[in-house]
């Protein structure tokens, strides 16, 4: 019962600070509940996702990540742009 009760507050501390990145508590959870401490640690380690550049699609006008080749939103294949932002929340 200990054990779990251990998982379980270490999927959160992991959830949350992955959360505050900007990614996924949902897997930040699971990674952080599957590899306790061992996923907080890579959870701070990670990226911050406001961080990564971003550009608009010319189509839709939807704003995705620079890595992107396909718009999420309207399937438009994207060029690498010209203006390149980050945003900062």
């Amino acid at each position: 019962m200990e054990y779990a009760v251990f998982f379980f507050f270490c999927g959160l501390s992991a959830g949350t600070i992955g959360r505050i990145k900007g990614s996924s508590f949902f897997i930040w959870f699971l990674v952080g509940f599957c590899l306790p401490l061992i996923g907080t640690v890579l959870a701070l380690l990670w990226r911050w996702e406001r961080d990564e550049p971003m550009r608009r699609c010319e189509d839709c006008g939807a704003i995705v990540p620079v890595h992107d080749q396909v718009c999420m939103s309207c399937g438009r294949d994207l060029d690498y742009p010209e203006e390149v932002f980050t945003l900062n929340r």
